[in-house]
């Protein structure tokens, strides 16, 4: 995660690896109250608050359980064998056909809580919403970590009305705000079409769909993708608090985002998933954020293939390249993410990255052939793929650019 210091100047961003040391990411605050809210720092979008869309007062147990890795109900996600994103049309009947297709596998997700009153030794009773959506047809279910924190229960209601209560939280990836949900016995559901979010452009024609303000189902809106790339610094009372936290690699969006689409897909028009809704800027007109489809694409594969909520990491701390970075450190080049660390090594030891040869000072420019910059991050780029997986990471060392292969680490959340 990419962070900021007083003069504009990017700390390393942590990747997970499995020490619990230095990269582990900080997990993401616990929204409590009916309308919860998260800040940006004005120096990084130029706006105060941003909110989450999700409504009611939540709360949700983070479960980092497995299920059973021999469920032969077992499906593959459905993936997209075509870029999507090149789809020019933006007529009225594009984006009908996109909601007709896709809202079938929108849910509501509801949760409820129960939390000890400090008045008169009563409990209070504490209910949210939000959004989710299917990624295979036996009930996998995708959401936002913040949609299911601190809750005792979590309900999936389908478009048809179909309640499930007692869905399982399988686990969740505090790095970028999500939770995989499963549905038991779930047979046939409708199960959405995950896209390309390294191929997306700004100016591109999108549609959100989700549990508008917690009451209003599979309520659907458009608008363009506004910007890629996104730092947001988040927090449940809309102020840079102690619980704020960081998310990186955004979608920005102008389509509507209310409250209760935390979670819910924004689409390209095809129909394709290149983005989970997950909070709006509170003192803006047309400011949503989505996370990109590809930082869940390795932990969703790994977890329908293996039963376990485990993620890929490579192993390194690195500071995103911006115009002021690279002026600060004397750099090469403007896109990449140079491996640094303030104090002791930015490479774990015996960690993936070393294992390959990667070493302190490299400057990472692109992974299996994707510019980093310019499409992503490298955590974004290696969360699409899962753990044990072989990358080609190609860096700039003393002016020479040299390619490493990687074998890929596990992180537990």
């Amino acid at each position: 995660m990419e962070n900021t210091t007083d003069t504009n100047t990017p700390k390393p961003t942590e990747q997970p690896a499995a020490s619990a040391t230095s990269d582990k990411p900080t997990p993401l605050t616990t929204p409590h109250h009916a309308k919860m809210s998260r800040s940006t720092k004005g120096i990084l979008l130029g706006v105060g608050a941003v909110v989450l869309a999700l409504t009611g007062g939540l709360a949700g147990a983070l479960i980092n359980e497995v299920f059973d890795a021999n469920d032969s109900s077992l499906s593959i996600l459905e993936t997209a064998a075509d870029d999507g994103n090149t789809v020019v049309t933006q007529d009225e009947e594009s984006i009908a056909a996109v909601a007709k297709a896709v809202s079938p596998s929108v849910v509501s997700v509801l949760t409820s809580s129960t939390k000890a009153s400090p008045f008169y030794n009563r409990t209070i009773e504490q209910a949210g919403a939000g959004s989710g959506i299917i990624v295979s047809s036996n009930g996998y279910i995708l959401t936002n970590k913040h949609v299911i924190a601190d809750a005792d229960t979590v309900t999936v209601v389908l478009p048809n009305g179909k309640t499930y209560k007692n869905v399982s939280v399988l686990g969740t990836d505090p790095l970028n705000d999500i939770a995989v949900l499963k549905i038991s016995g779930a047979k046939n559901l409708p199960a959405a079409t995950l896209g390309d979010s390294k191929t997306i452009r700004i100016g591109q024609t999108v549609v959100a769909i989700g549990n508008a303000l917690g009451q209003y189902q599979n309520s659907v809106t458009s608008g363009i993708i506004s910007g890629t790339g996104r730092p947001v610094v988040a927090s449940t009372d809309g102020t840079a608090s102690g619980d704020a936290e960081s998310l990186t690699d955004l979608i920005q969006t102008d389509a509507a985002i209310n409250s209760g689409n935390s979670g819910g897909p924004i689409l390209n028009l095809k129909g394709q998933v290149i983005g989970i809704n997950t909070a709006i800027a509170a003192d803006a007109q047309g400011i949503g954020f989505a996370i990109p489809i590809g930082a869940t694409k390795g932990l969703l594969h790994h977890v329908i293939k293996t039963g376990k909520v485990e993620r890929a990491y490579l192993g390194v701390q690195y500071v995103s390249i911006t115009p002021e970075v690279k002026d600060e450190y004397d750099l090469p080049v403007a896109k990449g993410d140079y491996i640094y660390a303030e104090n002791g090594s930015s490479v774990q030891s015996g960690g993936p990255a070393a294992k390959a040869g990667i070493v302190d000072g490299d400057i990472i420019t692109a992974v299996n052939g994707f510019t980093v910059g310019e499409v992503a991050s490298v955590a974004s780029l290696i969360s699409e793929y899962e753990p044990g997986d072989k990358v080609e990471i190609t860096v700039l060392r003393d002016g020479r650019e040299r390619k490493f292969t990687a074998t890929l680490g596990t992180y537990r959340s």
